[in-house]
């Protein structure tokens, strides 16, 4: 059973920085990417980054983009994503994702987010 267990999230002040962690199992690694998406209240879920398990290349959204930085450790089969400069715009609930073909068809999966795996999510709430 695939699982994805975020850590990392809480509140931080605006121009902080968080760390998020998504620890996986039951897969091997290699076999999913992983992404990251998040809601915020009365939103919908918004896609953010994701990181191909294999070569570890990376796409970010462009409201992140240079704020936030997604990488993975193959040894601990965990992925992170590193965010940094945080408004109160960011204040959401971070979820991790995967999905075999995340990274090679990741614009459809911010359009259609039907990934077809989710953690539970993390809350990060950005005070002013």
């Amino acid at each position: 059973e695939v699982q994805l267990r975020e850590s990392g999230g809480g509140l931080v002040q605006a121009g902080g920085s968080l760390r998020l962690s998504c620890e996986t199992s039951g897969f091997t690694f290699e076999d999913l990417d992983i992404g990251w998406f998040r809601q915020a209240p009365g939103e919908e879920r918004e896609g953010l980054a994701c990181i191909s398990t294999t070569d570890g290349n990376t796409s970010y959204v462009d409201s992140v983009k240079g704020r936030f930085t997604i990488y993975k450790d193959n040894a601990k089969n965990t992925v992170y994503l590193q965010m940094n400069s945080l408004t109160p715009e960011d204040t959401a609930v971070y979820y991790c994702v995967a999905d075999p073909t995340l990274f090679n068809l990741w614009d459809d999966y911010v359009a259609t987010r039907a990934v077809d795996y989710w953690g539970r999510g993390t809350q990060v709430t950005v005070s002013s």
